[in-house]
């Protein structure tokens, strides 16, 4: 199982722990598997390539889609309100696309309320806390970063500037900061 760093809403508060990852790819071993018009081992958590999302609509159990940078939102249509995992790949750390997409995501127009999950070679503890600004909640590490490190990186910051997810107002933020 791979560790994932995760941002847990608690109440009024929020945590940041890390968790193994409950979470199967297709083609991982274990994970279930599509012969076009049926699913073996339905009832485990699965994600899928954006590509092959259709012949998944039928699944059972918890589905997540893989999104590249070239994916469009808009293209999940009704599929957004039955997934419970959008996976987003930052193929490398100066790949932006993930950003807008994570904003799209979480916005009204679209409304997920799943797990949102930063993946790929692009997934360095630098971009963490624009990630989580962005509505990211889980966190796949790059190969190479220390999850104790990114851990620690999400607090590095406690104001930010500029209006995002999931702070509704810089100026409240600015004055919880100040003490």
């Amino acid at each position: 199982m791979r560790p994932i760093l995760k941002r847990l809403d608690v109440g009024a508060s929020e945590r940041r722990e890390i968790v193994q990852d409950e979470w199967k790819y297709v083609g991982e071993e274990g994970a279930p598997v599509s012969t076009g018009t049926t699913v073996t081992a339905a009832g485990a958590a699965l994600i899928v390539p954006f590509a092959e999302l259709s012949n998944y609509r039928r699944y059972a159990g918890r589905l997540g889609v893989r999104l590249s940078p070239a994916d469009a939102v808009e293209d999940l249509g009704e599929d957004v309100k039955r997934l419970s995992l959008v996976a987003v790949t930052f193929p490398s750390a100066g790949e932006g696309r993930g950003f807008t997409q994570g904003r799209l995501l979480r916005s009204a127009r679209f409304g997920f309320k799943g797990e949102l999950r930063a993946v790929g070679a692009g997934v360095k503890q630098d971009l963490l806390f624009i990630m989580a600004r962005c509505g990211f909640d889980a966190f796949e590490l790059a190969p190479g970063q220390k999850i104790e490190e990114a851990l620690r990186a999400l607090d590095r910051y406690s104001v930010a500037y500029a209006p995002a997810e999931p702070v509704p107002s810089v100026k409240l933020q600015r004055l919880h900061a100040a003490g």
